[in-house]
């Protein structure tokens, strides 16, 4: 068997969401018949997600930016006084912005944990715990294997193809990951828990916004953040959304 020669780089690159999105279908219909590629980026999206893992275990606690705080702030001096309400502008506006950088660092964490489970279903040659198109397959196999519970809408007859689901992994908690075949793309639907994490990490965008070269449309409802992610065009992902919550509680 010959070996594959494509270059790892433009795997990086794709993983990242950088290349053109003629380069990226290209590539997505290259996964889908090359083992080697395939294990390639199921193998980097479980190193990064480690790392990401790794990075929150790390992270600095509240006593420790408290005692950083006090070390960095200004000695109170009679002489100095006139530069103390400087000092406080300044520290203020450092805080502020760690505070937004933390924030902007959560929300990409969470968004890429999300678009990677949908990357690896793409590179996977067998991405489904349970291969079948019919609900009532699908929906009782999660049963006993996630917290929680939740609808299938009905695809007979319209643009959109159950393909399968398997269980995996949001912020450490279980969550149900349903794959709808549109036409010749893949639609990613997610399903965890509001708990479990990503609710504050990942904001809800109103509609379909388009994150990394993916479409994708969250919401919340009865206690479950709801995610659906693909490069279906933006009109069959909020009409996917709109089945979801049509069975849903909308």
């Amino acid at each position: 068997m010959t070996a594959c020669s494509q270059d790892r780089n433009v795997l990086a690159a794709y993983l990242d969401g950088e290349l053109p999105a003629a380069q990226e279908k290209s590539l997505q219909e290259h996964l889908r018949g090359c083992p080697e590629c395939a294990a390639e980026i199921a193998a980097q999206v479980s190193l990064r997600r480690a790392m990401k893992l790794a990075a929150t275990r790390f992270a600095p606690s509240a006593d420790f930016r408290r005692k950083l705080q006090a070390q960095i702030a200004p000695k109170r001096s009679v002489g100095l006084r006139w530069l103390w309400p400087a000092a406080v502008a300044t520290l203020a506006v450092m805080l502020l912005a760690v505070v937004w950088t933390r924030q902007s660092t959560l929300s990409s964490q969470a968004f890429r944990e999300v678009a990677d489970l949908h990357i690896s279903d793409l590179a996977s040659a067998n991405p489904y715990d349970v291969v079948s198109s019919d609900r009532h397959t699908v929906k009782p196999w999660f049963q006993g294997k996630i917290p929680f519970a939740f609808n299938v809408p009905e695809f007979a007859g319209s643009e959109f193809t159950l393909l399968g689901g398997r269980l995996v992994y949001l912020h450490q908690q279980p969550a149900a990951q349903l794959m709808v075949g549109a036409g010749r793309h893949k639609i990613s639907v997610l399903i965890a828990q509001q708990g479990s994490g990503l609710g504050s990490g990942l904001p809800f965008f109103g509609g379909v916004a388009v994150r990394d070269s993916f479409n994708v449309e969250t919401w919340e409802k009865n206690g479950l953040r709801f995610y659906v992610i693909g490069d279906a065009e933006q009109g069959a992902i909020h009409r996917l959304a709109q089945a979801l919550q049509g069975v849903n509680g909308s």
